[in-house]
C-alpha cells in the first residue's frame, strides 16, 4: 500500500542452486525514521512456495531507512535435510563447515510514496540484491 506519505516493501527469493523459489524463508522487517535513528522491528513473514513474502508490514510514516533479515541458514538446513534424510540435517556444520551465509541483511534508504521491491538471488555460498520493479 504506497500512499503520498509512506514507502513499500516486498520481496521474493530464488535459490540459484537449484534455479527454483525459496520457500519458507523467515523475513524480518525492521525501519527507522533517519540515519541516527534506531531501528523499529515491524515484525515479519515467511516466503511461499512462489519464493514471494506477500505481507509484510507496512512501513510507518517517516521511515526514511528499511532493513530486510533473511534466515538463510534454516532454510539450506531444511533443504539439506530434506536431500539427506539419512545424514544428519547440518552434516557440514558437524565437520567444522557451518552455513557460510546465517543471515542475508538487507539496508536500503527509502522515500515516501513509492514501492521496493527487493529480490534475493540465494545459493549456499553467495547472495545478490537489487531494486526491482
Amino acid at each position: 500500500m504506497s500512499t503520498s506519505t509512506t514507502a513499500s516493501v516486498s520481496t521474493h527469493i530464488l535459490d540459484t542452486s537449484v534455479g527454483r523459489p525459496a520457500g519458507d524463508v523467515a523475513v524480518h522487517l525492521a525501519a527507522r525514521t533517519g540515519r541516527d535513528a534506531d531501528w523499529q522491528a515491524l515484525g515479519g513473514s515467511a516466503t511461499d512456495a512462489d519464493g514471494r513474502c506477500k505481507d509484510l508490514p507496512a512501513l510507518p510514516q517517516g521511515t526514511t531507512h528499511v532493513r530486510l533479515d533473511f534466515d538463510t541458514e534454516t532454510y539450506f538446513a531444511k533443504k539439506q535435510a530434506a536431500a539427506q534424510q539419512d545424514a544428519p540435517a547440518l552434516r557440514d556444520s558437524e565437520n567444522g563447515r557451518p552455513v557460510f551465509f546465517p543471515e542475508v541483511t538487507i539496508t536500503f534508504a527509502v522515500v515516501p510514496g513509492e514501492h521496493y521491491h527487493v529480490p534475493l538471488l540465494l545459493n549456499p555460498f553467495g547472495y545478490s540484491v537489487y531494486r526491482g520493479s
